[in-house]
């Protein structure tokens, strides 16, 4: 892989006025994405490996990719604008005819959430850690207020 991307980590999950707010990123440097209450609460769920009555949305998805032997490799946070992220997630299709490798653009929370399902990477381009406010210091103190 090229060294243009980092490794990232949630590092939390918060509730907001308007839905949650995700705190990701690699070690050293915290950003936060903010999604809607659903995409947080799968984020959440996938995180905590929650066992779900019925399957939800990503969890169709995951199956689809299973039962047509596709395995997400990993998902790339590769931009930002006004504050909107782009990502893109990283298919690979293996059958009789060869491999096929296969980009596709989605929701950096879509994209999340499957990650965490497949129990694959997650990496922010680093031109997106560079534009970013570094949230370290207000999830800290978000954590302190918790305890």
């Amino acid at each position: 892989m090229q060294n243009n991307v980092v490794e990232a980590h949630i590092k939390g999950v918060m509730p907001t006025s308007n839905g949650c707010a995700v705190f990701l990123g690699p070690e050293k440097k915290t950003f936060v994405i903010y999604v809607d209450q659903y995409i947080g609460s799968a984020i959440s769920m996938a995180i905590n490996e929650e066992k779900k009555d019925r399957p939800l949305t990503h969890d169709l998805i995951g199956s689809i990719f299973q039962g047509l032997e596709v395995s997400l490799q990993r998902v790339v946070i590769n931009d930002v604008s006004d504050s909107i992220y782009f990502a893109r997630i990283i298919l690979k299709m293996d059958n009789e005819l060869g491999s096929k490798v296969v980009e596709i653009d989605a929701r950096p929370s879509d994209s999340m959430v499957l990650a965490i399902q497949a129990k694959k990477p997650i990496f922010v381009a680093k031109k997106v850690i560079d534009q970013v406010d570094d949230m370290t210091e207000i999830l800290e103190r978000i954590l302190k207020q918790q305890d």
